[in-house]
């Protein structure tokens, strides 16, 4: 019988964080002044971050140490377990090994505390009070409203209203660890009340509530902004369940053919997918593995997008991006897998999907549901909307093995569990999920307002 759940014992734990910009063949582009539409320097982020973060937000050194504090805090609830999905292996009828990387044993339920305790801990040391910050769904805010407790800092968070409103669970959770939790579009910022202006019932986005967060932050020496995805620095934290996952493979004697993770802004699965990536690009991996980046098809950002420079919002406050886009005033629609709401994603991973090392592929509401339904029943934990996705690529290629009779390894990341999305699933067993697919019309629309970045400022 094979191991269903292992471990990694806390004194195995990985001690530095896998930069992947150190064996990347051809750099990324690099950001742009929102204003200039110059390279960036550094200094121009210290308004709103410290500066150890942005040096790692640069930095193409292999391995970052994580400061002693920061490791104390994760160790609370890392390693996280890497699950062998026997049952539903059994269930599908198929010779493929199934593993989950389970990331819902944080405090916080999912894989966000990860670089949340340690933003909450640079800001700190450098003297900040207060951290402002988006939430879709709620899993990010929930995270850094938790560290911030931890390190004794104030914390605001801007949630998306449409997840407001939809898991309102996750807005008292915040609220627990002591964070101000507000609607976005909000009254607060003169970013939210000229959303409000245009459309006084706007839903929200990810990228309207980053605006309020960073201008919060701009307007308070005592206030830096924290993000929870998309920045190279966030996915470098991200990268300590990869390397777990490595540690473990090598226990069950085992590696991946292939790895699926969800993608809204690319954290969770480049943490999980980068240090296996790594080991392919360095001649180093047991096999071809192959990566999976899975989307809502109501938010097509890797599969319908273009690759090009834009704003990592809708105020146009952020450095302009070279990364996948719907364009950052597309406005998605309510799905319930609200963490993957977001027009742009990871640089990094754009860079790797454009070059051809990562594939991608978008799923509509009912079929993630199902499988979520499915892997619940076999594996008894309920996932959340997000990393369901994540799930439903893992059992096609589960089903793909068993028409082939191929005895595939495939690795999920379970980035969180689904205990706060109740009314999804209430709504998905009523039969109230509509499947949406993003229309050409509006695709178009907001893709023909991407800023045009001319060549002569950047080599791309």
């Amino acid at each position: 019988m094979p191991d269903r759940r292992i471990h990694l014992p806390g004194n195995n734990m990985p001690t530095a964080w896998y930069n992947i910009m150190a064996d990347m063949p051809i750099p990324p582009a690099p950001y742009l002044h929102p204003v200039t539409q110059e390279p960036l320097t550094p200094d121009a982020l210290t308004p709103i971050f410290p500066m150890s973060l942005i040096e790692q937000e640069v930095s193409t050194q292999r391995w970052i140490d994580i400061p002693g504090e920061v490791l104390d805090v994760l160790l609370q609830y890392r390693p996280s377990p890497l699950h062998r999905a026997v049952r539903l292996e059994k269930a599908l009828g198929t010779p493929a090994r199934i593993y989950y990387k389970y990331e819902g044993v944080s405090p916080a339920g999912s894989h966000k505390p990860n670089t949340a305790v340690a933003q909450a801990w640079y800001n700190k040391q450098a003297g900040i009070k207060r951290l402002s910050t988006e939430t879709g769904a709620g899993q990010w805010g929930c995270a850094l409203s938790m560290a911030c407790q931890w390190f004794g800092l104030e914390c605001m968070v801007y949630m998306v209203k449409v997840s407001f409103h939809q898991k309102p669970y996750r807005k008292t959770l915040m609220r627990m660890w002591g964070a101000n939790v507000i609607a976005s579009p909000s009254d607060t910022t003169q970013a939210g009340r000229d959303i409000l202006a245009q459309d006084p019932e706007s839903l929200g986005s990810l990228g309207i509530a980053i605006s309020e967060a960073v201008e919060d932050a701009a307007s308070r020496t005592d206030t830096n902004y924290a993000l929870g995805s998309v920045l190279n620095h966030v996915l470098l934290h991200q990268s300590v369940i990869g390397l777990e996952a490595q540690a473990q493979f090598a226990i069950a004697g085992d590696y991946p053919d292939v790895i699926c993770g969800c993608c809204g802004g690319g954290s969770n699965f480049a943490g999980l997918a980068f240090p296996f990536l790594g080991e392919k690009l360095r001649g180093e991996a047991k096999k071809a593995t192959r990566f999976v980046g899975v989307e809502p098809a109501a938010c097509p950002t890797l599969t319908r997008g273009e690759f090009r420079y834009d704003f990592g919002d809708v105020a146009k406050f952020t450095p302009l991006a070279k990364m996948y886009t719907l364009g950052h005033n597309f406005m998605p629609a309510g799905i319930h897998a609200g963490g993957l709401r977001y027009h742009g994603m990871a640089p990094l991973v754009s860079h790797f999907v454009r070059d051809g090392h990562i594939d991608a592929v978008a799923y509509t509401q009912n079929p993630v549901f199902e499988a979520a339904a499915l892997f619940t029943r076999a594996e008894g934990i309920l996932p959340a909307p997000e990393s369901s996705h994540a799930i439903r690529a893992g059992i096609d290629e589960a089903l793909k093995a068993k028409a082939e009779n191929k005895d595939t390894v495939i690795l999920i990341g379970l980035s969180g569990h689904g205990f706060l999305d109740l009314g999804a699933y209430e709504n998905y067993l009523e039969g109230k999920l509509e499947d949406f697919a993003l229309p050409d019309a509006s695709l178009r629309k907001a893709l023909d307002e991407l800023p045009v970045i001319p060549d002569a400022c950047v080599q791309a």
